[in-house]
């Protein structure tokens, strides 16, 4: 058996708010395999955007650890979890959160911008990601010439472009009509089984995990139905 791309042992998080601490996660077990397709859910307040998180690398846990293919990424110092989080995380939210002024794939090459490479190089690979999302004829329109639904292949033609080993969605679909969900649901499914990438997606929506190939949920903190972990 090869080694689960993330491995996650005895994580633990809580806030401090004034003199009050707050418990988010309490000791959580999870392996997640390569090219998974995995449905975080929970209700609200269950820990499943601080997990996602985590293991994306915005935030640092309490105590446990947080493996990403065999690299402790909860040891790493800040600058260094930036420059993994930049190379290794395509991150999809709930809002789109594109530059207005600027056009789709200009929008798409902003990650690029970090790493030394060309214009024109930045310009290939915005236009491959764009047509992976099937919006190649739109590269040249602004945010607000698209639909929502087109704003957010937009946002995960940019989380593409670097070719992260992870891809982290937080309510991706939290914004659209059913329709358009399932339009954006069907193209995570094809970025999994087609091109390999590994997906994890926080949804509170039943509907929406269907399209994931595993479901793990989450209550208080705590795993409730995830699969042991050897």
């Amino acid at each position: 058996m090869s080694e689960p791309l993330v491995q996650i042992r005895q994580l633990t998080k809580h806030y401090t708010r004034g003199k009050q601490k707050v418990e988010v996660l309490h000791g959580i077990d999870l392996d997640i395999e390569r090219g998974a397709f995995l449905a975080l859910m929970g209700p609200s307040g269950s820990g499943k955007t601080t997990l996602l998180n985590l293991i994306g690398g915005l935030d640092t846990p309490t105590a446990g650890s947080v493996s990403v293919d065999g690299k402790r990424i909860d040891q790493l110092k800040a600058g260094e979890l930036a420059r993994w989080r930049a190379e290794h995380v395509g991150f999809v939210f709930q809002f789109y959160n594109l530059l207005p002024v600027l056009s789709a794939q200009k929008n798409v090459e902003l990650p690029l911008l970090l790493r030394k490479m060309g214009g024109a190089e930045r310009a290939r690979r915005a236009q491959v990601a764009l047509s992976l999302v099937g919006l190649a004829d739109r590269a040249g329109h602004k945010p607000s010439e698209l639909s929502g639904g087109q704003e957010q292949r937009v946002a995960i033609a940019r989380a593409l472009v670097t070719d992260p080993t992870l891809l982290v969605c937080d309510e991706p679909t939290g914004d659209l009509d059913r329709k358009t969900a399932d339009e954006i649901l069907g193209l995570l499914q094809v970025l999994n089984r087609e091109h390999g990438k590994t997906i994890i997606m926080v949804t509170h929506d039943p509907k929406a995990a269907e399209y994931a190939a595993r479901t793990v949920h989450l209550d208080k903190g705590l795993l409730v139905d995830a699969a042991p972990v050897h």
